[in-house]
């Protein structure tokens, strides 16, 4: 390993470690208020959510939406990384200006930020994958893509059962069925709107939305690259 490596290795070492971690009391209770805010919401919006979350997934494992990068060969992990870095610049940009236009336009232009934000993050893994040299025409390369989406935003139960299978990958990837519609579609449904209902229904506030969703989805953004680079770190120097 050269000196970059090693460094790397020992922020994915921190890193796996924060991910082994087991709920804590806080968080547990934390998801428990989640679910009481989650039955406040409309209808609607449940219905809106759910069959745009199963919409992008379904797109994402069957590859139809969007375009596959060939990976990268012969380049150092520094020189991927460095590469990543500039992506995740352009692609934090683009989620800023989507949720501060979505957050001023209410209700309704809140629900669109569902769908348009989950596109910006599935393609910006799709990059993420091509960047560390994993050739996403293979279906297990897109399944991962969803487990780090998983790993991103999801309760912290849900992330030590993920984790887990992350860790023990090429196992793991080996068993997994030919048929994609065995995927559990509404464990993923579910943690995810779980995840970013308290501040989707902020982004929904007139005044502030433009506000809260150009912070969030900032956030949320930086928060996949993080994912994304370590889990990638894995598979690279384990």
């Amino acid at each position: 390993m050269n000196t970059y490596e090693k460094w790397a290795e020992r922020e994915m070492l921190r890193w796996m470690g924060v991910m082994r971690k087991r709920p804590s009391i806080v968080q547990s209770i934390s998801k428990g208020t989640q679910r009481r805010i989650n039955s406040l919401l409309p209808e609607k919006y449940h219905e809106f959510v759910t069959g745009a979350i199963k919409n992008m997934t379904k797109a994402t494992l069957y590859g139809s939406k969007f375009g596959v990068n060939p990976p990268l060969v012969g380049y150092t992990l520094q020189d991927r990384e460095r590469i990543l870095k500039s992506k995740t610049k352009m692609y934090a940009a683009t989620a800023t200006v989507e949720g501060a236009a979505t957050g001023a336009g209410g209700f309704m232009a809140g629900l669109a930020d569902f769908p348009l934000l989950m596109g910006i993050k599935m393609r910006f893994l799709f990059e993420v994958a091509a960047i560390y040299g994993f050739d996403t025409n293979d279906y297990k390369e897109r399944l991962y893509i969803l487990h780090i989406f998983q790993l991103a935003f999801s309760s912290k139960k849900h992330v030590n059962k993920v984790f887990n299978r992350m860790e023990n990958w090429q196992g793991y990837s080996n068993s997994l069925p030919e048929n994609l519609d065995d995927f559990e579609w509404r464990d993923f449904q579910q943690e995810y709107r779980d995840y970013l209902d308290i501040a989707k229904l902020l982004q929904m506030l007139p005044v502030v939305g433009a506000l809260v969703g150009s912070y969030v989805n900032n956030k949320l953004l930086k928060k996949l690259s993080e994912t994304a680079m370590n889990s990638y770190r894995m598979r690279m120097l384990k």
